[in-house]
């Protein structure tokens, strides 16, 4: 008998094409060829992103639905309920509500405090907060904040205990983090919902202002920079990937809708170059 061949499934993240607003976003996913979209409905504040949060935008909640219903793709997850010191995590409600509505699966989280006890019982609130409205939330490492490792993640989902509670693994801040893929294989594989993909060069930063740059403006496409994505991968169960693949200077050389194309192509050439070694996927 022949194995069932899965079909891979993709999403868009935001930041690969933040420009763009969120209807916007789901014409030009649709035609690359993507899947799903992942937009960035919290606004972050940080310096020259726009704020797409739809939650107080009634117009353009109603075009991105109208956009969604047009092209047939779908919302897979919507970023970034950071956890923070001064934020509560009932704040990121508005959101949430819109991305049940739109048919989301996640919501994606990174925490950014030092506090320990602080940032578990945020976490494990957000988990609250999400889990009536058929949210995971899964959590991503992240090399500049305070849970930054594949163990310092694990013990936040651990500690919370929370059945909707995930992690999710940016290639990028895996490789930064120097974290090990062969870890991967003791997680729980109900904590896998999607991963983030993309390349970047070899050598990790020791400067955090380049790393910030890179990880925000630098990102190569899948093939072209020095991290094994293929052995990371390897180490996980079958899920969507979510291209997060920002690269400020192509854009401004090819637009936004060519670099969304070529992201999709690359990733696509570049899994099934390495389809052998991911059939070994866990």
């Amino acid at each position: 008998m022949e194995a069932r061949v899965v079909k891979q499934e993709f999403s868009i993240a935001h930041l690969t094409v933040m420009a763009l607003a969120p209807p916007e976003l789901v014409y030009v996913a649709a035609r690359a060829g993507y899947d799903y979209v992942s937009p960035r409905l919290i606004y972050m504040g940080l310096p020259g992103e726009p704020n797409w949060g739809l939650h107080d935008n009634p117009q353009m909640l109603r075009e991105t639905k109208r956009a969604l219903a047009t092209t047939g793709l779908r919302v897979h997850d919507i970023e970034l309920a950071r956890i923070l010191k001064d934020v509560d995590p009932r704040s990121y409600l508005p959101a949430l509500e819109v991305a049940a509505e739109l048919g989301a699966r996640a919501v994606l989280s990174s925490i950014w405090v030092d506090d320990r006890a602080m940032y578990v019982d945020k976490f494990a609130a957000l988990c609250d907060l999400a889990r009536p409205l058929g949210l995971t939330v899964d959590l991503e490492a992240v090399p500049i904040a305070a849970v930054r490792t594949l163990a310092q993640a694990l013990d936040v989902l651990r500690s919370v205990d929370r059945d909707n509670a995930g992690l999710m693994v940016d290639t990028h801040h895996f490789h930064r983090a120097r974290d090990n893929p062969a870890d991967l294989d003791a997680v729980p594989r109900k904590w896998f919902h999607f991963a983030q993909i993309c390349d970047a060069v070899g050598e990790i930063p020791a400067d955090r202002e380049r790393m910030i740059h890179i990880l925000r403006a630098e990102r190569l496409y899948l093939g072209e920079g020095g991290i094994d994505v293929a052995e990371i991968l390897r180490h996980i169960p079958p899920v969507p990937y979510s291209i997060e693949l920002p690269h400020l200077e192509r854009v401004r050389e090819m637009g936004l809708a060519e670099h969304a194309f070529r992201c999709l192509e690359s990733a696509k050439a570049y899994l099934a170059a390495h389809a052998e070694e991911l059939a070994e996927a866990k």
